[in-house]
Parts: C-alpha cells; sequence; structure tokens
C-alpha cells in the first residue's frame, strides 16, 4: 500500500487563507454531504464483502475498487482541508489528483481465518492499540498543522518536516482503514511511514 501527498515546491497564500475562512463553504459542506451518503453505501458494500470473503477467500474486485476510491476520495479531502495541497479535490471513487494518491494492489485471496480473528477479536488487538496510537498522532498533527499554517503565511512553503508528519498521520489511517474495512490481510504497521522506507 502506497499513500502519498506531494509537497508543493510553494504554497499560495491566498489559498491558504481561502480555505481557512471559506473551506467550510465550497469544500467541506459540498464534499462531505456527498461522502455520507456515499460512505453509506460503502457500508453496505462492505457487510456484503465480509461474506464473499467468508465463503469465497475473494474480496469482489468492483466493491474492492469502490472501496480504495472512498479511501481516496476521503484522503484528497483531508489532505486539502489540512492544507497539505493547493489543489481541490475532486469528487467520486474514480476521482484523480496530480498531488494525492492512494495505491492499494488487488488481493487475490484473503484469509477467511483473519477475517473472523479481525471480527471478533480485532478490537483487542486492532482497534484499542492503533486507536490509542492514533489519538495522540492526532494530537501532535492538530499543533504541527498549526505551526505549519503560520509559516505558509509568512514564507509561502511548508516545512518538509511538518509535511511529512501530516502525509504519515493520513497514511496510518488510511491503512486502519484498510484492515478495518477487510481490504487487506497485512496488519498495519505503527507508523507512517511508507512500507519500503
Amino acid at each position: 500500500m502506497a499513500v502519498t501527498i506531494q509537497r508543493q515546491d510553494q504554497y499560495s497564500r491566498g489559498a491558504l487563507l481561502l480555505r481557512t475562512f471559506f473551506g467550510w463553504l465550497y469544500i467541506s459542506i459540498p464534499h462531505l454531504f456527498l461522502l455520507f451518503f456515499v460512505s453509506i453505501w460503502g457500508a453496505v458494500l462492505s457487510f456484503i464483502a465480509w461474506w464473499a470473503v467468508l465463503f469465497t477467500g475473494r474480496y469482489p474486485q468492483g466493491f474492492f475498487d469502490f472501496q480504495v476510491g472512498l479511501l481516496s476520495w476521503n484522503t484528497r479531502v483531508a489532505a486539502s482541508l489540512g492544507n497539505l495541497t493547493d489543489e481541490y479535490p475532486t469528487f467520486g471513487t474514480r476521482g484523480t489528483s496530480a498531488s494525492v494518491k492512494v495505491d492499494l494492489a488487488y488481493p487475490e485471496t484473503l484469509s477467511r481465518g483473519i477475517l473472523i480473528l479481525r471480527t471478533l477479536l480485532g478490537w483487542l488487538y486492532f482497534f484499542i492499540p492503533h486507536g490509542v496510537c492514533l489519538f495522540f498522532r492526532l494530537i501532535a498533527a492538530g499543533v504541527v498543522q498549526f505551526l505549519a499554517w503560520w509559516v505558509v503565511v509568512f514564507t509561502g512553503s511548508f516545512p518538509e518536516g511538518f509535511h511529512s508528519f501530516l502525509t504519515g498521520t493520513h497514511r496510518w489511517l488510511v491503512r486502519f482503514g484498510a484492515y478495518a474495512g477487510f481490504l487487506t490481510d497485512a496488519y498495519p504497521p505503527f507508523s507512517g511511514k511508507q512500507q519500503n522506507e
């Protein structure tokens, strides 16, 4: 799995201020309204896919592509609202972006045993430890995002270390969502780094 949010050489101060004061109007409201309903459909597909994996060991590919597209859409919106990119997020599960990419290879087979284990004990070995770590990571990300905002306002540049940390946080969240949604059997690492790093 690869989640990348490309850092720009320069950021628009005007776009930053526009997003800060009016982003709720032209980004949050239209995207989150649609994402609410699309996510309900995603939950229905996830329920059906659970049974498909249980009986066949395979996640239906059309369902899988939809779920990855939904993760990607959420990430594009979060990256824009988090000022990691000046690019306006495209709508839809098939939307593309020049700066935000979520790549998850389709698994030919998934383990029925891991599916059942995750369903019965996932709260113990997955949700609690990752949830606690992500809680503190998100607090730190909020502080970093606040500091980065001021740096961009005064310099037009997003500090590379800040950008890397915030991108890593989104990467962790996507991995969390992919594992929780039965899209992969690979237990997510407690890290925001790319897996090949």
